[in-house]
């Protein structure tokens, strides 16, 4: 065989293997470009919340959506506790609760070499309700405190009540939001000796108020506080949602305060709470695109419209107009 022959298939082969290289090269290019990160306006992201927001979460993602329609929200709906190891375990990218995440969790996530970041977005009431039939309205903080720690336990025990019968507190979930501020803010170690009940939902927990003259429920105010929302004013037929005031002996009506927005305000009502966004994001996403519709742009009207008070008021330019003679 020639010299000439002899090279030629050596390059033929060579050739050849250059080729399929570059294909493989190709393919794994063709592979990356199809698995595109998210940015602002598009792609599809896990998000968590705990259940006792799904009415604000929902409102804010449909919104989104509405404007970015290749935008997409896939969320999950767990007790806040859960909702914030999902975040933990990098399973979801955005999760919406009552706290940021504690120093440890915070060096857990920095050990998976990961970005966080916490922005408060609104606050939020814990609403006390009753039935209907309850003739009950007011309560203080004091007695409030009593009856989680299990020295209240018969409505009669109230001061100027006009109910009989013991007491039973309804949740929506262990590890939920609603009980874990509830915890929080009366330093309970347990609740293991308490008459409770976990309904499952917030929505459930109003259902059991329905059923239950004796009962006292703990929802978050957003299911009930949207006036023009079918489902809200649904469940709010047939309930009574308790004036709460911070004073031992109020010395009148004045001093008690409802969880909406005249009472959120300035934090007057005493079961307020902070809702925060918490975001794994390292790039400019589709969480960043959603933290900055709440914090720039017209999210925070949605948060307002659910009876909440958003952090960051969207501002509204008025144009006024005046008589040449004034």
């Amino acid at each position: 065989m020639s010299y000439l022959t002899k090279s030629m298939k050596y390059f033929i082969s060579a050739g050849t293997g250059i080729f399929l290289c570059i294909l493989v090269l190709m393919s794994g290019c063709s592979k990356t470009s199809s698995k595109e990160k998210d940015n602002p306006v598009q792609g599809t992201i896990t998000i968590a919340a705990d259940e006792s927001f799904k009415p604000l979460v929902h409102a804010l993602t449909q919104a989104y959506e509405g404007i970015y329609p290749r935008a997409h929200f896939k969320v999950v709906y767990k007790p806040e506790q859960q909702a914030i190891l999902e975040l933990l375990k990098d399973s979801v990218r955005m999760v919406f609760a009552t706290r940021q995440l504690s120093e440890n969790e915070i060096s857990m996530v920095k050990q998976q070499e990961g970005i966080q970041k916490a922005h408060h977005i609104a606050l939020d009431g814990l609403a006390l309700v009753v039935n209907g039939n309850n003739k009950d309205s007011l309560i203080t903080m004091d007695e409030v405190k009593s009856i989680v720690e299990g020295k209240i336990t018969d409505w009669s025990q109230l001061k100027g009540s006009s109910q009989k019968g013991p007491i039973t507190l309804v949740f929506d979930n262990a590890n939920s939001s609603n009980l874990n501020f509830v915890m929080s803010k009366f330093g309970l170690k347990s609740i293991q000796k308490l008459r409770i009940t976990s309904a499952g939902s917030n929505a459930n927990v109003i259902n059991e108020i329905k059923k239950n003259p004796l009962s006292l429920g703990f929802i978050g105010v957003n299911w009930i506080s949207d006036g023009h929302d079918a489902l809200a004013r649904e469940l709010s037929k047939g309930i009574r949602v308790l004036g709460v005031s911070k004073n031992s002996n109020p010395a009148s009506v004045k001093e008690y305060y409802q969880p909406f927005q005249n009472g959120l305000e300035l934090k007057n009502y005493p079961l307020s709470r902070d809702v925060y966004i918490i975001i794994r994001e390292g790039y400019a996403g589709l969480g960043g695109g959603m933290l900055n519709y709440i914090t720039r742009d017209v999210g925070g009207l949605i948060i307002q419209k659910m009876g909440l008070i958003p952090t960051v008021v969207y501002p509204r330019e008025l144009e006024i107009r005046t008589g040449q003679n004034l």
